[in-house]
């Protein structure tokens, strides 16, 4: 690989953090050994590969994209996010999710879970923004996520056959609700929750209660929402 970056590499691996040029040049930057490690064993193509110990803490401090440069950097073939709607399974569709750490947490979540297909909104942050890359810690490589039109992706669900969840401050406790081991749970926005044009598809409306006797907050963050309702519908299995 050599140990020598040039002043137009730096500028190429730096320039990666903006979405205008991972859309140009189809790459993504991915820190750290467990990452990168994790995207040498997937079936992502790994185009370089650079470590702190053999281009200096400089360099690295460079073209690293956190705060603290880590010992190791990979830049990364990313893959294409349009793909045949698989509706078969426990899925998750997110609906306009804008925080790429909480979209991150999700795709870690759905590995968890062994939830199969993760499907994302158009105005869903972008997969490959490099917090949300961090935040999957490797589950990026591992899970399938596609961008595609969320009310079609009901429709489909439930021409298959399988029911279509969603989460909803109005909805009924998702502890005393019949829950399948298949079907497409959904997840709004972190403010303004699921679309109206969304919750038109559901078919289960569901809540998470509070166990507060006393104010509460609001509602809950969406990652952690998506944490509850994995987990209530793996414990029904």
């Amino acid at each position: 690989m050599g140990n020598i970056l040039s002043t137009n590499h730096i500028k190429a691996i730096r320039a990666l953090s903006a979405k205008k040029y991972r859309d140009e040049t189809g790459l993504f930057v991915v820190e750290g050994e467990k990452m990168v490690s994790e995207a040498q064993e997937s079936d992502f193509q790994v185009v370089e590969i650079w470590r702190r110990d053999e281009i200096g803490y400089d360099a690295m401090a460079r073209i690293s994209q956190l705060s603290s440069p880590s010992p190791v950097l990979a830049v990364v073939k990313a893959k294409p996010l349009n793909d045949e709607l698989e509706c078969q399974g426990l899925c998750i569709a997110l609906d306009g999710v804008r925080d790429p750490g909480n979209f991150g947490t999700i795709i870690r979540l759905a590995d968890w879970f062994g939830a199969d297909v993760i499907y994302a909104s158009e105005d869903s942050v972008e997969l490959y923004n490099p917090k949300t890359v961090q935040a999957t810690m490797g589950a990026i490589f591992r899970k399938k996520v596609i961008y595609c039109d969320i009310p079609r992706l009901c429709r489909r669900f439930k021409e298959a056959g399988l029911p279509v969840y969603g989460t909803f401050l109005d909805g009924q406790d998702i502890y005393g609700q019949t829950l399948s081991k298949e079907g497409l749970i959904i997840m709004g926005n972190e403010s303004a929750g699921i679309s109206p044009e969304v919750a038109k598809e559901v078919d289960s409306r569901l809540l998470i209660p509070s166990f507060s006797n006393g104010p509460t907050a609001e509602s809950l963050n969406v990652a952690v929402a998506t944490a509850i309702t994995l987990s209530e519908f793996r414990r029904r299995l």
